[in-house]
């Protein structure tokens, strides 16, 4: 029977965010079988990548709500929504990130986000074909050097893949 105390200290404020914002702790209790794989997800990818990495923050959230709408989890979709309102997104912009391959309001959000968006939509589940095409890499080189597109295609590729395992484990 899991137990919260049974947690590591690391990983009980993501016990109770999860309750808090999603109404559901499944996703953490699962990751108490392998606590040290949880917190690489947690307090190495999220604190270390999305929130301490070579991209500004705003442009992770974007990215991360994009992809958490377009692959349709709720429980990311809850939790996201709220680290993009964090992070100073208004309900315009967070409304404008639902859909795939739905073109973004370019008023919303900077060249640069939408050439994010755009590489993000490549590595969407729904898309089966996605490619950095030489248009789309000339977007990104002119907002992004090497190492932070590197670093938005680590987040989509960790996102996109953690949606996958999330549908599959139910």
């Amino acid at each position: 029977l899991f137990r919260s105390e049974d947690l590591p200290e690391s990983l009980v404020e993501v016990y109770d965010l999860s309750a808090q914002r999603t109404g559901s702790t499944d996703f953490i209790e699962a990751g108490a079988n392998a606590p040290e794989i949880l917190d690489w997800y947690f307090n190495a990818f999220y604190a270390n990548i999305c929130y301490g990495g070579r991209n500004a923050v705003r442009t992770n959230e974007i990215v991360r709500l994009r992809l958490a709408n377009t692959h349709g989890c709720a429980f990311c979709n809850k939790w996201d929504t709220i680290d993009a309102r964090d992070a100073g997104l208004s309900e315009e912009e967070i409304a404008g990130l639902v859909g795939w391959p739905a073109e973004v309001p370019a008023h919303l959000f900077s060249e640069g986000e939408r050439a994010a968006l755009r590489y993000a939509d490549q590595h969407c589940l729904q898309n089966m074909y996605g490619t950095l095409s030489e248009e789309l890499a000339a977007d990104l080189k002119a907002h992004f050097d090497a190492g932070q597109i590197f670093e938005l295609g680590v987040i989509c590729a960790v996102l996109t893949g953690m949606a996958k395992f999330i549908f599959v484990n139910d």
